[in-house]
């Protein structure tokens, strides 16, 4: 059963990562695509990350577990954020631009990172929330009860809700720009609605773990129905956690939920019947898509001219092949591609024993 779960678990992720790189196609679709990728995906990212948590009982184990997500995620994201720039300004400096302030205003953003960072830094915000959400959530079940997480985790989503609507009726300009102006580095203040996500999915991880017959159906029903909805023009709703846009105080959690159910539950009931290795290896090699994707399609599109398809091929197989040319290759190259498993602590031998 352990095996058939993380089976499931990995070719959701892998489908998911799919998704991400979908999203982000720059060019014009006649249907949808991305309106409705957004609705769920990145959701589902924080409610799947929430279905391992475990509580940290002291302070040591506190700093262990804290330790260890800042080495698988934060040690991956300034490789990378290194790596990017450092393209990036060499393909400035040979176009021509020796703007010492244009790299100074540039390096500033990328300080600040979250929002503020656009262009081939797209989805670096996902993994400085995510690690807010951990150490956030690591205190929180450390220090309350059940009751009072409960309490919080709902304090937290009328937050986000009230957050989003300053951006949206009291901030000037668009969604991107209204965001803009809360000058809050990390996208640390998504973490708000991002936790109530992530502790869904570790409050109800035995329902997560074998979504029923009764409510796979549920969430099939009720994600069609949210999307003829939005298609016939009864309602347009949008959902962009990385720009603050919460639409709507319920949907923001039936739409996300009953999507996430449907994705879950088909992957489930797929993997038991077939192996689907080719998503399980898409997400081996997830943090290296996530991203790369975007780079290397800013790298190749003066090249080459490609649809929705060769975008997603293009965004999966270059990051790919870097993936296991850095763990092959490269020293430490797991470890930059976050692969950190800390060392078990052996327990001291007692006298007698």
């Amino acid at each position: 059963m352990a095996n058939k779960r993380l089976t499931w678990v990995d070719v959701t992720k892998g489908f998911l990562m799919i998704l991400v790189v979908i999203g982000h196609y720059p060019g014009e679709l006649d249907f949808p695509l991305s309106k409705y990728i957004y609705w769920f995906h990145m959701p589902a990212f924080f409610l799947m990350s929430g279905l391992f948590f475990k509580e940290a009982k002291n302070r040591a184990e506190v700093g262990d577990s804290i330790r260890k997500r800042f080495m698988q995620l934060i040690v991956p994201y300034l490789f990378f954020l290194v790596v990017i720039t450092g393209m990036r300004y060499g393909i400035e400096l040979g176009s021509g631009n020796t703007d010492i302030q244009w790299y100074l205003n540039d390096l500033w953003k990328l300080v600040v990172g979250g929002r503020f960072v656009r262009g081939a830094y797209g989805v670096f915000w996902f993994i400085t929330t995510l690690f807010a959400v951990f150490v956030i959530f690591t205190e929180i079940t450390r220090h309350f009860g059940r009751k009072a997480q409960l309490a919080i985790i709902a304090g937290f989503y009328l937050l986000a809700h009230a957050e989003s609507l300053i951006a949206k009726y009291v901030l000037s300009g668009g969604t991107v720009e209204a965001a803009q102006q809360i000058p809050l580095p990390w996208n640390l203040d998504v973490a708000l609605m991002a936790t109530v996500y992530f502790a869904l999915g570790y409050y109800l991880k035995t329902f997560w773990m074998d979504i029923s017959g009764k409510w796979f159906t549920a969430g099939l029903v009720t994600a069609a129905a949210c999307f003829a909805m939005d298609a016939a023009g009864i309602f347009d709703y949008r959902l962009s956690m990385k720009f603050l846009r919460y639409d709507h105080f319920l949907l923001d959690l039936i739409i996300p939920l009953s999507c996430t159910i449907v994705v879950i539950g088909l992957f489930q009931r797929l993997t038991a019947r077939m192996p689907l290795t080719w998503l399980q290896k898409i997400e081996t090699h997830s943090i290296s898509v996530m991203y790369l994707h975007i780079f290397a399609d800013i790298v190749l599109n003066d090249f080459f001219t490609y649809g929705l398809i060769g975008f997603t091929a293009i965004g999966l197989i270059l990051p790919i092949l870097v993936s296991i040319v850095l763990q092959k290759f490269v020293p430490y190259g797991k470890l930059l591609l976050g692969g950190f498993r800390p060392k078990k602590k052996r327990k001291p031998i007692m006298a007698g024993d």
